[in-house]
């Protein structure tokens, strides 16, 4: 430790740059932290140069050189400011947590200055599927499946349709600009890289904004996100995917879906190591971070990042904790509504019940749940559907919801046994 002349207002220590979580050389020079604790503009004094720094409550390494060249660039004024970034940066997760990943995408957009600083950002995830901002998951998947085989459900903020994640799949988000937000060239980068490794691949980027494999097969779809000032535009590529798995999840088996949301496009798949083995992801990432910095004029040096290091991304964590909540994932889903019909056997017959349901902002709106009389009373049906007004679309809180109206008639197994037998049925479209 060392020590150095700041103001009585800030807390200060110095040490030498070791294990940093960019990777700066342990020959460097000392890297002064300090904690920026009171509201106003604050400096920090880095090798005798002063410089100024946002409004924000937080730890921050100021003298290492690649402290993203990041933290540089939070957007803040720019008097009193010395920019080090000279041209881009290439980023790579090591989480493969969906939320966590999404949240630095999230960001990116929102904190960083882009004009003139282009940013790759590579990533992978442990199985998910991820829908676009303004789509339905009870149309775009199956979500009992998901369920079962511990899938993730994820709702990201650029629009497009519904993907399935998992380590086979590497995802780029391509991050500049709005006047430098160019979907067909990032596109045609990707080509090059693979063509890189194997010129003789047969790979084409679509006016849909997709990848085609041998004319034919989609391995790499594209969404995006246009902001103010700044835009992203990011896209998956299949090397490794799970073929069956990703079938099976975005396949939705609920019927009688009635919505206005953004519909995904469905369209044959397949990995490029079906194609060439050597195509792995590790390949493939390395190929594409050597044609990105090469189009841009970088070093081609791929860093690693901590998506929940709140060092290096302040506030992340609590964007990562938005993405995860009912509210976000099924909360914003389009107002829709299910009209669909099952039956349930009574004295060696099968009766149909019929079910329309309005569910707004991912909550019940109206209910109506209609019975044969000799079945199920129309006191008793009115009952039920007026206990799921305003109830979560959500299995769990359907079986709540079942627990409760037990304890209204107690005693009654018969009865018991029909509310039983119609909240499973009613889950099974959930």
């Amino acid at each position: 430790m060392g020590s150095c002349q700041h103001s009585h207002r800030c807390k200060w220590s110095w040490k030498t740059g070791s294990g940093t979580p960019w990777g700066e050389s342990p020959q460097g020079p000392p890297y002064c932290w300090r904690t920026v604790c009171l509201p106003g503009i604050c400096y920090s004094h880095q090798r005798g140069k002063k410089h100024q720094i946002s409004r924000l409550s937080m730890l921050i390494p100021f003298s290492m050189k690649n402290c993203f060249q990041l933290l540089c660039n939070l957007k803040v004024p720019a008097a009193g400011f010395k920019n080090t970034v000279k041209s881009g940066l290439i980023l790579q997760s090591i989480s493969n947590d969906v939320y966590q990943n999404l949240a630095v995408e999230d960001w990116i957009h929102d904190h960083m200055n882009l004009e003139g600083k282009p940013v790759l950002f590579l990533w992978r995830n442990s199985p998910s599927v991820v829908i676009g901002r303004h789509q339905n998951p009870w149309q775009e998947c199956n979500l009992n499946l998901m369920r079962e085989e511990g899938v993730k459900l994820a709702r990201r903020r650029s629009g497009g349709g519904t993907v399935y994640h998992d380590m086979g799949n590497i995802n780029l988000t391509f991050f500049t600009t709005k006047k430098k937000y160019d979907r067909m060239e990032n596109l045609k980068l990707v080509v090059r890289a693979l063509k890189a490794v194997q010129p003789h691949l047969d790979v084409q980027a679509t006016e849909r904004f997709d990848l085609l494999l041998d004319g034919q097969f989609k391995i790499s779809g594209t969404a995006s996100k246009i902001g103010r000032n700044a835009a992203y535009h990011h896209c998956t590529l299949l090397c490794s995917t799970d073929g069956t798995f990703l079938s099976s999840l975005l396949k939705s088996p609920y019927q009688g879906i009635r919505s206005n949301a953004t519909a995904s496009t469905p369209a044959l798949v397949r990995n490029l190591m079906e194609k060439d083995p050597t195509l792995t992801c590790e390949v493939v990432i390395n190929a594409v971070a050597t044609e990105y910095a090469a189009s841009h004029q970088i070093d081609n040096h791929i860093h690693l990042i901590n998506p929940t290091d709140e060092t290096v991304f302040p506030g992340i964590n609590s964007k990562a904790r938005e993405l995860q909540t009912w509210e976000w994932i099924y909360g914003k889903t389009p107002k829709f509504s299910v009209d669909t019909s099952f039956t349930v056997l009574h004295e060696q017959s099968h009766l149909e019940i019929k079910v329309f349901i309005d569910v707004k902002n991912g909550r019940i709106e109206v209910c109506n749940i209609e019975a044969p009389d000799h079945w199920l009373p129309l006191e008793i049906c009115d009952q039920l559907n007026s206990s799921f007004i305003g109830s979560k679309f959500c299995p769990i809180e359907t079986t709540v919801l079942t627990s409760i109206l037990h304890r209204t008639y107690p005693g009654d197994d018969e009865l018991h046994s029909k509310w039983n037998i119609l909240c499973e049925k009613i889950k099974g479209i959930m």
